[in-house]
């Protein structure tokens, strides 16, 4: 199983973030999770990718308690496991697509041929531009189709994306949107996306709302 969150808690400044959260995200299934700002949705990734320590509860990625890992040791699991898509791309702009797409994968020690052949196509199948063009000359929703890129180019167990759509204009977020839950099915892999937008969280198999630290889905939500 991609995710697996067990009686997760976590606090800030004297704030009970998240109380007793559980959250499963099985293979080839996409969960959207949406709340206020505020909520702790951002945190809930954080806690997921190892940055911020919970205070109590476990986080399993493909079957590993993260929270037990540190160092060099968890940044080999999540570089190995998980896949981030950020709302802003975070992409290089004066490098290639296919350089910013190849990079983690250089950095990891794959070799320069395989890591730019496999950022190739990926690129071609979300339908960027691999040739004749810098980042920062393609459209917001073509860069934000490269940073999905880049975050399947490690085969992720579990793919986050945090607001993927909400620096996009409405064509451009259909667009990413199809190709964001397409993932799933077509690479194997989980997919946990946080969004305010709830045309966009539809698309998901599943839909749960952050409440009181806790995620409840729609009839839960209703009842609350």
């Amino acid at each position: 199983m991609p995710l697996h969150v067990q009686g997760l808690d976590y606090e800030v400044g004297g704030r009970k973030l998240l109380v007793g959260l559980e959250l499963m995200v099985r293979t080839g299934e996409s969960v959207a999770v949406m709340g206020p700002s505020g909520s702790g949705k951002s945190s809930l990734l954080s806690l997921i990718l190892g940055l911020v320590p919970a205070d109590a509860g476990n986080l399993l990625v493909a079957g590993t308690d993260i929270s037990v890992l540190k160092g060099g040791k968890l940044a080999r699991w999540r570089q190995r496991h998980i896949g981030m898509v950020f709302q802003f791309g975070e992409l290089l702009p004066e490098l290639t697509p296919v350089e910013n797409v190849a990079l983690p994968a250089l950095i990891a020690g794959t070799g320069r041929v395989a890591a730019f052949d496999r950022a190739r196509s990926l690129l071609s199948g979300l339908g960027v531009p691999v040739d004749g063009a810098f980042t920062a000359d393609l459209s917001g929703g073509e860069r934000q189709r490269a940073a999905v890129a880049r975050a399947l180019m490690g085969e992720p167990s579990l793919l986050l994306a945090d607001e993927p759509t909400g620096a996009l204009d409405e064509q451009a977020r259909e667009h990413v949107a199809d190709v964001l839950f397409r993932v799933p099915g077509e690479s194997g892999c989980g997919l946990l996306v946080v969004t305010h937008d709830a045309a966009v969280a539809a698309r998901a198999d599943r839909v749960l709302h952050l409440v009181q630290g806790r995620l409840v889905g729609a009839s839960e939500r209703g009842a609350a």
